[in-house]
Order: structure tokens, then sequence, then C-alpha cells
């Protein structure tokens, strides 16, 4: 069974936009990048890179996590594509929050640069992204090359294929059961250099949301 992708991420952007009153340019100027891209992001005709979506999120205040989360509300409801898949994803609310979670049951986010993100659960009332990460051959946590910085502390378990850390100055590359952690503060990249997917764990605890 093929794993379940979640309601567009930029739907849930728009939402989360609107209810806090905050204007496209406004959000675009905050994120530092264009009104345009983050037009294309919330009608889900461009997907955001990693780094791009920890920036939009921090600057609307929510989590990365509640990207994963149904609420609908009237903004949601004027559309009636947002709708149905809200409507399909809420079907069975319960088999993504564990504490089983199958292969065929995970949501997944499809990112910009060739990475994609798997939920392997949730605890209700946690802030916490674990995840199963795969960076395609090629792919990087940013399109443009920079590095990100976002509220946490970052865990992580490689367990195939090869993936480069850049961490503040310094570089490193991961292995097949390297494990990495630092403060998400820190500013980072990852990057996919070789032939085949970097495949692992990630866990990301993010300080509370004001």
């Amino acid at each position: 069974m093929s794993p379940a992708p979640v309601p567009s991420v930029g739907a849930r952007i728009r939402q989360a936009r609107l209810e806090r009153g905050l204007g496209l340019r406004a959000l675009a100027r905050e994120v530092g990048v264009s009104a345009s891209l983050v037009s294309q992001i919330e009608t889900g005709k461009s997907q955001p890179s990693v780094s791009t979506l920890y920036a939009i999120t921090t600057a609307l205040g929510i989590s990365v996590e509640s990207l994963f989360e149904v609420r609908e509300t009237a903004a949601a409801a004027r559309s009636a594509t947002v709708v149905h898949a809200l409507a399909a994803f809420a079907a069975d609310p319960g088999r993504r929050i564990g504490p089983l979670v199958t292969p065929g049951e995970r949501d997944v986010l499809e990112l910009d640069s060739g990475v994609v993100w798997e939920r392997l659960g949730h605890v209700p009332g946690t802030d916490v992204d674990f995840l199963l990460v795969t960076y395609r051959p090629g792919g990087s946590s940013s399109g443009s090359g920079g590095l990100m910085r976002h509220a946490g502390t970052e865990y992580g378990y490689l367990t195939s294929g090869e993936l480069v850390l850049t961490l503040g100055f310094d570089e490193q590359v991961l292995r097949p059961g390297d494990a990495v952690c630092f403060e998400s503060t820190t500013p980072h990249r990852y990057r996919n250099d070789g032939d085949e997917p970097a495949v692992g764990v990630w866990f990301v605890a993010s300080q509370p949301v004001q």
C-alpha cells in the first residue's frame, strides 16, 4: 500500500496566513522570497524547499508539524478542492497518530529540491517532527544552496545512501549508521551528492510556539 499524501501544503500555509491577517507580500518580505513564489506555493504550483518551509512556518508562528493537522475553516471551505482533500484526509484521523503507523498509513510531504518527508507518528499535544526523510540524488534542503536555521533540537540517523551535512563552517559526510544531533538554530544544510537516495529517520523537537 502506498503512503497517503497529505492535503496541499500550500493550502495550509494560506490558511495560516489568512488567520493571522497577513498579506501575501508581507509574508514574502519576512521570509525573504518573492511574493510570486509564495503565491505559487499556496496555489500548489510550486513546492517549498525544506529551508523555505521552515522560514514560512517561523514567520507565521506555527510548527512544521501543524502542517500535517487537519483544521477546516471558512477560508479553506471556500475552495472545493481543498475541502475534498481535507475530507479524504480526515476520514481516518486515528491512523496517523499511532501508536502504530504502518508504511501505507504514513502522511507524505513532497518538497522541492528532491526531498520527501513521511510522518512516522505523532503524540497529541507535542510539537515534534518524527520523520522518515528521503533526499533523492541531487536533492538538497535548500534549492538556493543557502543554510537554514529554525527553532528546536535536531536528531538524525541515516539508514542508507550518503548525505552531506553543512553545519556552521563545518561539513560532514553521513553514511549508513551515522547519527547527528545539534541545535537547529545553528545554520545548516543537507544535500545528496550521490547517485542513490539518502534515507534516514529524523526527530526535530521544536520550541513551543508562542
